[in-house]
């Protein structure tokens, strides 16, 4: 299982498999979603697949039925593992967003990233704004002082300023939109990712403005004012990817 903030831990290096099991659903997976293994595809038989990854048959099966379980592969009787039509795909599921992620996603995949945010997190920052305990607006406020105190250090303030969204996402008191946590993730390792790993310049002053806004109107329970926020952290992530 991927936690929470590995996506934006593993920015300077690929998250490492824990064991020979991980290390075929990495492979495999991260395959599917790199076209390496075409969608339609079969994919290799077991002794290829036992041969190429040096495990048993046991193992390779467990991680072709995880596979299965995240909509990328189907077993089918005497014919094989085929490799499932993309909307299969569970895209909602931490470790493909991490494979997508390895990939660097094309125009398309990012244009409906950005759309999913842009329906559904202003809904979230709006209930923040009304439904929020005071736990949770202290919360908000100490991720903006990481923030703060990590304007020189773009993985610290990645994970900080998903940290505060995540709190949004709490605090709306919504089981659905706190199931947009993953995507979140991933948008912001997309958006932060040229400053980590290329040392591209990011403007991360007004990134932190903009989330003291947000936080602003979530605290005085201004939900319109929140939503609009919310919809300006989430134009700034994407103007980023580009």
């Amino acid at each position: 299982m991927i936690e929470p903030g590995s996506l934006l831990r593993s920015l300077s290096g690929r998250i490492t498999a824990r064991n020979f099991h991980s290390h075929v659903i990495n492979e495999i997976g991260a395959g599917v979603i790199s076209g390496r293994f075409a969608v339609g595809s079969i994919l290799p038989n077991d002794a290829a697949l036992m041969d190429e990854f040096s495990v048993s048959r046991t193992v390779l099966r467990e991680a072709l039925k995880t596979l299965e379980a995240k909509g990328l592969v189907e077993a089918r009787p005497k014919v094989g593992t085929k490799v499932a039509k993309k909307s299969r795909w569970n895209l909602y599921d931490r470790q493909v967003l991490a494979w997508c992620l390895e990939t660097q996603p094309d125009d398309e995949f990012l244009r409906g990233l950005g759309e999913v945010r842009r329906s559904l997190e202003p809904l979230a920052a709006g209930d923040a704004a009304r439904d929020h305990t005071g736990d949770q607006i202290r919360l908000m406020h100490y991720w903006l002082r990481q923030m703060e105190l990590a304007l020189d250090e773009p993985q610290s303030f990645s994970l900080a300023d998903f940290e505060l969204h995540r709190i949004i996402a709490e605090a709306s008191s919504n089981p659905f939109l706190r199931a947009l946590q993953g995507v979140i993730e991933l948008s912001h390792a997309l958006a932060y990712l040229p400053a980590v790993r290329d040392g591209k310049v990011c403007e991360l002053t007004a990134v932190l403005q903009s989330h003291r806004v947000l936080v602003t109107a979530i605290e005085r329970g201004l939900a319109e004012e929140a939503a609009a926020a919310m919809i300006g952290t989430i134009e700034q992530d994407h103007a980023r990817m580009s």
